[in-house]
């Protein structure tokens, strides 16, 4: 999972002060490539939490590591299969 190391500023993301980003100099591809890994990230983040309390993989240190690995593969795998990084990407598109 490749997350830019720039992050937004916080003002950005309050109210309608999407047009403070910058996407009119990043190609298409990248831009499709940026939502799949947000969506990744974001369904590794949710899956996370919901395993967090499970005994899936056992209990104990190592357990936390298989269900890191597990969620991590899975939100690689279904990365711009959900539908969030279309609508990501759609909505960037027209800020063109």
């Amino acid at each position: 999972m490749d997350i830019s190391t720039q992050f937004l500023d916080v003002n950005t993301l309050e109210g309608n002060k999407f047009n403070n980003i910058d996407t009119k100099n990043l190609p298409d591809q990248n831009l499709k490539k940026v939502c799949d890994d947000f969506e990744s990230f974001f369904l590794k983040q949710l899956m996370d939490v919901s395993l967090k309390s499970t005994k899936i993989a056992g209990e104990g240190a190592g357990s936390d590591i298989i269900k890191s690995m597990y969620t991590d593969n899975l939100s690689q795998a279904s990365a711009g299969n959900v539908g969030i990084s279309d609508m990501l990407y759609r909505f960037l598109s027209e800020k063109k």
